[in-house]
Order: structure tokens, then C-alpha cells, then sequence
């Protein structure tokens, strides 16, 4: 499986509204999530694993699906090429 970074973002009225969503969806997915709400971001931010975009977007209730980016994780050592990972097919 691959790492996904999943953001979901609200506004800072639906704050409360989203928290009770994301309870109410799956209580222990909430603690999943970081929170960036006392800090004026209101977004909520997990690292999880998972088999596709799809799939790392089931993590967050329904409701909230349409404001949520998904980005596939890499990490780079000293061994993996980097060369390609801007090339655009023709």
C-alpha cells in the first residue's frame, strides 16, 4: 500500500459541525487526524495508508469528501533516482 497525506478542509463556522461529522463517521479515525482549527486552519490533516486516491478519501465522512485533497506520499534516500519525476509523456 501507499502513504497518502489526506487534507480536509472546512470553514471556520462548520469547525464544530465537522468535528461531530468526523465523530459520528468513525470515532477512531477522528484521533487520526490533526487539526489545524485552533491555529486559524481549518483543515484536518492525516498520513494514511492506503491503496489509491479512492481509498485515502474514505477516511473522511461524506459530507466533507468534495473540499478534500488526497497527494501520494515519496520518500527519497540516496539510492532512488529522482530524474523522472517531472517528465511529461509526449
Amino acid at each position: 500500500m501507499d502513504r497518502y497525506i489526506v487534507i480536509s478542509n472546512h470553514t471556520a463556522e462548520d469547525c464544530r459541525a465537522a468535528i461531530k461529522h468526523f465523530k459520528e463517521y468513525h470515532a477512531g479515525f477522528l484521533t487520526h487526524f490533526e487539526w489545524g482549527c485552533l491555529d486559524n486552519d481549518h483543515n484536518a490533516y492525516a498520513i494514511i495508508e492506503a491503496e489509491s486516491h479512492e481509498h485515502a478519501k474514505m477516511a473522511v465522512p461524506a459530507f466533507f469528501r468534495d473540499k478534500t485533497k488526497v497527494i501520494k506520499l515519496t520518500t527519497f534516500t540516496k539510492g532512488k533516482s529522482t530524474g523522472d519525476i517531472h517528465r511529461t509523456e509526449p
